[in-house]
């Protein structure tokens, strides 16, 4: 059976800041549920893909006291790895690493969002069953 991820959880310091980036860098939107300051995160529907449940809530200490919670990065699909990091870059995001290019697999470039969480941009390559252009075949 295979193993993959169901479920991700983004902590935020500022969960309004962290709504927006996420909203116009890569589509998600957000409702709340349960608990005061927990919303659901919804990514945009990709067909033959499963559905990745997510949530944005917030981080239960400050990150910068080393009690908020550390996670570990996760890697979304993008069409276009350098137009992607513009666009987190113009949204407050910052740039964490180099774009380098995997043989085999595609395009990479790491990412802090605006609470400082870091997440993977991946350009995969076009035969990827993970890439975007592949995906919307």
């Amino acid at each position: 059976m295979p193993n993959f991820v169901c479920h991700f959880t983004v902590e935020a310091d500022d969960i309004e800041r962290a709504q927006t980036f996420y909203r116009d860098v890569f589509g998600w939107r957000f409702e709340a549920w349960g608990p005061p300051d927990f919303f659901l995160a919804f990514t945009p529907d990709a067909p033959g893909m499963g559905l990745t449940e997510g949530a944005l809530t917030k981080r239960r200490g400050p990150a910068a006291e080393g009690s908020g919670l550390r996670g570990y990065r996760c890697t979304i699909s993008v069409q276009d790895v350098q137009a992607m990091l513009d666009k987190v870059i113009e949204h407050g995001g910052t740039k964490a690493s180099d774009i380098i290019e995997i043989p085999g697999v595609g395009t990479l470039c790491e990412v802090a969002d605006t609470e400082g969480n870091f997440v993977c941009l991946m350009q995969y390559s076009a035969t990827d069953p993970r890439s975007c252009e592949y995906v919307s075949k």
